[in-house]
């Protein structure tokens, strides 16, 4: 289903990671068909959040979907 280097978006908020549902990211290594590492950068590349998630814990970003910026320091992140 997913590919190495797709654009996915997540589909629940994590907390200790500063993320919230709608985050993209980056698959940069698929560990299984269930399971990958995902990571989530700033606006000036750097990286926010490198996880191991689940197939459910994101989805495939399409033309549907519009892009928006929020200030990691309003999540407290």
């Amino acid at each position: 289903m997913f590919k190495l280097l797709d654009t996915v978006a997540l589909t629940h908020d994590i907390p200790a990671a500063g993320l919230k549902r709608g985050d993209l990211g980056a698959i940069v290594e698929l560990h299984s068909p269930a399971a990958m590492e995902v990571e989530f950068v700033a606006a000036s590349g750097r990286t926010q959040s490198l996880l191991t998630l689940e197939a459910k814990d994101v989805r495939a970003v399409g033309d549907q979907d519009l892009i928006a910026v929020r200030s990691l320091a309003a999540s407290g992140g």
